[in-house]
């Protein structure tokens, strides 16, 4: 029980990182506030006995930084998705849930590029939804209460671009 409030305390922390990020407006320091942030992420996981949760959380810290870099070639994917695949499958103790960190960071990593903000939204929506159940399935409810927040918040920005868009054609 105690390792599940620890891990729910630093996923809160997290969480509340994530969450800081989305209104810093410097590259540099939204990069290393999501740093922190992944990093806590994985030690929640490992904490809730989430292993492919954290492995998948390291390698999205160096898939971030990266993307940052402008480093984030064909090349450098094919390698991360290897790399992902491979620790995730030999580190897997949670079956077909365990799956899912490795199935969301690779949707994301192969789609991350969509110019499209309304298909990128739903991409988050997808990915999201991925990590709201195994977070569920771990036990991280302070992380699945902001997977769901973040899920809705998608899903009302969304309607709101489409609303703009209708009124745009409409006006014309």
């Amino acid at each position: 029980m105690i390792q599940i409030i620890i891990g729910n305390i630093i996923a809160f922390i997290a969480a509340i990182l994530m969450a800081y990020s989305g209104i810093i407006k410097q590259k540099k320091k939204i990069l290393y506030v999501q740093t922190v942030e992944i990093i806590l992420y994985t030690i929640s996981d490992l904490i809730l006995g989430g292993i492919t949760g954290a492995v998948i959380n390291a390698i999205s810290a160096f898939r971030n930084i990266l993307f940052y870099k402008n480093k984030l070639e064909l090349k450098e994917k094919n390698i991360i998705t290897v790399i992902s695949v491979f620790f995730s499958l030999k580190f897997n103790n949670l079956g077909t849930i365990g799956i899912f960190p490795l199935i969301s960071s690779l949707l994301y990593l192969w789609l991350m590029n969509i110019e499209n903000i309304i298909k990128f939204k739903y991409l988050l929506i997808v990915t999201t939804v991925l990590w709201l159940i195994y977070d569920i399935y771990i036990k991280s409810y302070s992380s699945a209460g902001f997977d769901f927040i973040n899920i809705f918040a998608n899903i009302i920005s969304i309607i709101q671009i489409n609303n703009v868009k209708k009124k745009k054609n409409q006006v014309i």
